[in-house]
């Protein structure tokens, strides 16, 4: 056993921790990313990011929400883990593609530091089968879905990790933390759903409150802006360029004439962590 170093980065508010095993000889395992997660007990953190793994001569990283669970995908963490990549010397180039569960992404360097990024994140895809949503046939866009005590305008959103994104009139976080359990475990979503809370202030500006599965109520998420930048879109309320006010901050979502997504956001370096060994004993 010996001590165990850290990077800590957030995104607009939602934290990482970077675990790299080339620095690490710990074993990373479920029941240690539930305690250094911990905010009063551990370091705390919205979730780890593991890597980098070299598989095939690309850079992957494996992303980890607070209860031990397994993502496929995290915008701030591509974010966050890119410039911890920059920061260790591991990447060099303006652009360079990043692995994650669900894919590769193009990231770019907007500045020589890597404080801020442009990514590509994709397609948004509303198909129910590959969400999944159970119970709906073709795209999941504009339902009425029954979660806990009402009906809900919902659009459900694959961004390379599931997403529901509720319209509401007025949002805040009282509303996402009393809804958010309700959403994440219901019946329709067999891999549980992260949810994002959604009000349209204007056709280039909506405010998002956020519950992601594994992880509760944060401050900010990625793919969560995407997916619920990507639902206003389709449901006709925004344009092709969208800023996603958040509980941490904001980040800027453009919309190509094929629907590919872009995400721009900046990224911010806290420190570097060392926990003792008796801590994980």
């Amino acid at each position: 056993m010996s001590e165990i170093i850290l990077g800590k980065y957030h995104g607009v508010g939602n934290d990482y921790l970077i675990f790299d095993p080339k620095k690490n000889d710990v074993v990373l395992n479920e029941r240690l990313i539930r305690q250094l997660c911990r905010r009063n007990i551990g370091v705390g953190a919205d979730g780890i990011l593991y890597g980098p793994v070299m598989e095939d001569k690309k850079i992957k990283v494996r992303i980890f929400n607070p209860d031990g669970s397994e993502a496929e995908k995290s915008g701030n963490g591509i974010r966050i883990f890119s410039r911890y990549l920059k920061d260790a010397g591991y990447v060099k180039e303006r652009q360079y593609y990043l692995t994650t569960k669900a894919g590769e992404t193009l990231v770019t360097f907007l500045d020589d530091a890597g404080n801020c990024m442009r990514v590509d994140m994709g397609y948004a895809v509303f198909e129910a089968e590959q969400i999944p949503a159970l119970g709906f046939e073709g795209e999941v866009v504009g339902e009425s879905i029954f979660f806990c005590d009402n009906f809900y305008n919902a659009t459900c959103v694959s961004m390379g990790n599931p997403n529901c994104v509720i319209m509401l009139e007025r949002v805040d976080r009282e509303k996402a933390l009393h809804l958010g359990p309700y959403v994440e475990n219901a019946k329709y979503f067999p891999n549980r759903i992260n949810m994002q809370l959604c009000q349209i202030v204007d056709e280039k500006n909506i405010q998002v409150e956020i519950y992601e599965r594994g992880a509760g109520y944060t401050f900010a998420s990625g793919t969560g802006a995407c997916a619920a930048a990507a639902a206003s879109h389709r449901l006709g309320l925004v344009e092709d360029a969208v800023t996603v006010h958040m509980h941490g901050g904001d980040l800027f979502i453009e919309f190509e004439k094929d629907g590919r997504i872009f995400m721009t956001g900046p990224v911010v370096y806290i420190g570097k962590i060392t926990v003792a060994e008796q801590f994980f004993a």
